[in-house]
């Protein structure tokens, strides 16, 4: 692939958003599932995770966290680009911030999604959430090219490696390690390199952290039980290290970057309540958040993209993840059409 040397004048921080209130619940869980006919009996169960919490998902004010971070970060290194906000469901949305950066001069930035590995959900749905925005701005939008994945990048390891090592310091005996992601339909797993790149990371952060006994799981499955997705659960990998006779556990949520509400109820109440029920000794690792390597790699991410001569830092036996990714690359595998290819029918 030739080197991409054309100039970048911003960086866009692309996350999933989330309710900042009691009132923003129902209409944002209609905005993630805008399309999928899910009942609102549904969207009314998942809302009491977020009412367990006041109503409002921590993910915002945690990437505005991290923002600050990067902002400090590229600034103590020289890098000039303004940082921007949006999200795919929430305020503030994709498109608003889009007409934002044209309406600013923006020209053509750099997209960071907050999402370590490739898949439908994780990496391509973000990209094409990109593509109708800049649509919905008009042809004055900016171009929108994303950073590449970091799964496997040296820093994104350690920052995860030293969140285990500080979850281990605190648990008792030498406890099986749960490392968690996730879960996607099979049927859209077969069609990314998401279970590949969860393993290899999980190996690398177990390798650093010197964890012999782990695994990974699943949680926050959703969708109707006939359809198929990625196994064990969580819970389920509980009961089995119960059954094994395990005394302790150490879960690891390796596939998420910040503490949000997936993470806290799914794991701090429903995997938390279950140990407890079971007389499994548990202990819930942090994710990378504002850790100062996280935040490094991620400018190092960006350098690499500034000077075509910059290192591509990479550890591990899979290759980096590509900086554009193929036409066909992690199709969602469930026959109804994308926002993208709704899209271009309409145009």
């Amino acid at each position: 692939m030739p080197a991409d040397t054309s100039p970048y004048d911003a960086l866009l921080l692309v996350s999933f958003g989330g309710p900042e209130g009691p009132d923003d619940v129902l209409p944002f869980l209609e905005n993630v599932t805008r399309g999928r006919n899910v009942p609102r009996e549904r969207l009314e169960e998942v809302g009491h995770h977020y009412m367990r919490f006041g109503g409002v998902s921590p993910i915002n004010a945690q990437n505005r966290e991290l923002i600050a971070a990067l902002e400090r970060e590229l600034a103590e290194h020289g890098i000039d680009l303004p940082v921007y906000f949006g999200n795919r469901n929430w305020h503030p949305l994709l498109p608003d911030t889009v007409a934002q950066m044209t309406r600013e001069g923006v020209r053509r930035a750099l997209c960071f999604v907050t999402s370590a590995f490739s898949s439908y959900s994780g990496c391509r749905q973000y990209r094409e959430n990109l593509f109708v925005a800049q649509r919905e701005v008009g042809p004055e939008a900016p171009e929108l090219p994303r950073l590449r994945m970091l799964f496997n990048h040296p820093g994104f390891i350690e920052a995860n490696a030293d969140r285990l090592r500080a979850a281990l310091a605190e648990s008792s005996g030498r406890p099986h390690v749960a490392f968690t992601a996730h879960s996607i339909p099979i049927a859209m797993a077969e069609r990314c390199a998401y279970q590949a790149q969860l393993a290899e990371s999980a190996r690398l952060v177990a390798g650093a952290a010197g964890v012999d006994e782990y695994a990974v799981a699943f949680q926050s499955r959703s969708g109707p039980p006939h359809v198929p997705w990625l196994e064990p659960d969580v819970l389920d990998h509980l009961r089995g290290l119960h059954a094994r006779g395990v005394g302790d556990v150490v879960v690891a949520p390796f596939g998420f970057l910040s503490d949000h509400v997936e993470v806290l109820y799914d794991l701090d109440v429903e995997a938390a309540e279950l140990a407890a029920e079971l007389g499994l000794g548990f202990v819930r690792a942090e994710t990378p958040g504002t850790h100062p390597r996280f935040v490094a790699a991620i400018r190092e991410l960006i350098q690499e993209r500034l000077d075509p001569a910059a290192p591509r830092p990479t550890a591990g036996r899979l290759p980096a993840n590509p900086d554009s990714c193929v036409p066909d690359c992690c199709r969602p595998g469930t026959g109804r059409p994308s926002p993208w290819e709704e899209a271009v029918a309409a145009a």
